[in-house]
């Protein structure tokens, strides 16, 4: 159970994960039937901390409060990838994983975990654009980039900003099931589970390499995602053996000619679902996958999420009934 759930603040704190954590944990909705948490909002560092907007934030409980939680949440805070913690603070969360607790982070909240090497050996996340940093900073931790959140008992992480309400519904509904976690979702407005991982919003641009041995095929490729296309084809394309420009390929873009390509199509057929309203066989067309069970099969893979989920999470449900 997560009777006694404690925020930990320190200066900087971004407020709205910050209220997320709130939201979730510190309201009183016994009106329906959920539990009620002994809850506190506790700072780091001094009574009165700053936000990341601007404003300031007070709160009369210091870190002792963390010595009785059953949950510690970390929202994100600014400067997280490069600032010193105060040594005390990580070592009540140690002290509060080793006494069984759980300790929780939303967004850059994953580097104060991190610090106190609490993400050792552990799957964790945080927002795709602190993802490398994280794995640098902490090589001994398994950064995975592409999740909404990760549970690795007691520590779970989660990524940007809103995924942190996907990681508090998950801790709800182990802690009192289902019907919780649903509840406090349709107060909220979300909902109470959300497909695939944050794959699917991250941008990447297309890559490029970094000498023009392949350059030429690389941009006719691009120019050509609707044709099959083989290594040997390929090959005469560039005027080299197919041995040879398979070992070229890999070495300067980092992958191999097949997922390079599937790459750029998914890609591409991201674009085309969140511009075009074209119906999925165009797509799967345009997009070299062929027919639309093609095109769904490889973007679940890639994105883990389908096509039609895509197109309604970056279009919206009104978009999609008329496409449909």
């Amino acid at each position: 159970m997560l009777n006694n759930v404690a925020v930990l603040m320190l200066d900087d704190v971004h407020p709205f994960e910050l209220g997320v954590l709130c939201e979730v944990f510190g309201l009183d909705r016994s009106d329906e039937g959920l539990p009620v948490h002994d809850f506190a909002v506790v700072s780091a560092e001094g009574p009165r901390l700053r936000t990341h907007a601007g404003f300031t934030i007070s709160t009369p409980y210091g870190i002792d409060r963390l010595e009785e939680a059953d949950l510690i949440a970390v929202p994100a805070g600014s400067r997280f990838g490069d600032r010193e913690f105060p040594e005390e603070v990580l070592e009540a969360l140690r002290r509060a994983v080793e006494r069984g607790a759980r300790v929780l982070s939303v967004c850059s909240g994953a580097y104060l975990l991190g610090a106190a090497g609490l993400l050792d050996g552990r799957r964790c996340t945080t927002h795709w654009r602190h993802a490398d940093e994280l794995a640098r900073r902490f090589p001994s931790a398994c950064v995975e980039p592409d999740v909404l959140y990760v549970d690795a008992g007691p520590v779970i992480t989660s990524a940007g900003t809103a995924a942190g309400i996907d990681a508090c519904l998950h801790l709800v509904r182990q802690a009192y099931g289902p019907a919780a976690a649903n509840t406090i979702a349709r107060r909220m407005v979300v909902p109470p589970h959300r497909d695939g991982g944050q794959a699917q919003y991250i941008e990447r641009p297309l890559p490029r390499t970094r000498c023009d041995t392949v350059g030429d095929t690389l941009a006719w490729m691009e120019r050509h995602l609707d044709r099959e296309m083989t290594v040997e084809q390929l090959a005469a394309q560039a005027h080299m053996s197919p041995r040879t420009f398979a070992r070229r390929f890999q070495q300067e873009t980092g992958t191999t000619p097949y997922r390079w390509l599937l790459r750029q199509r998914v890609l591409l057929a991201q674009h085309l679902l969140e511009t075009s309203d074209e119906t999925m066989d165009t797509i799967a067309g345009q997009t070299g996958f062929g027919n639309s069970a093609a095109l769904r099969h490889q973007f679940v893979r890639s994105l883990g999420t389908t096509p039609h989920a895509y197109r309604r999470t970056f279009r919206g449900p009104s978009a999609v009934a008329e496409v449909a």
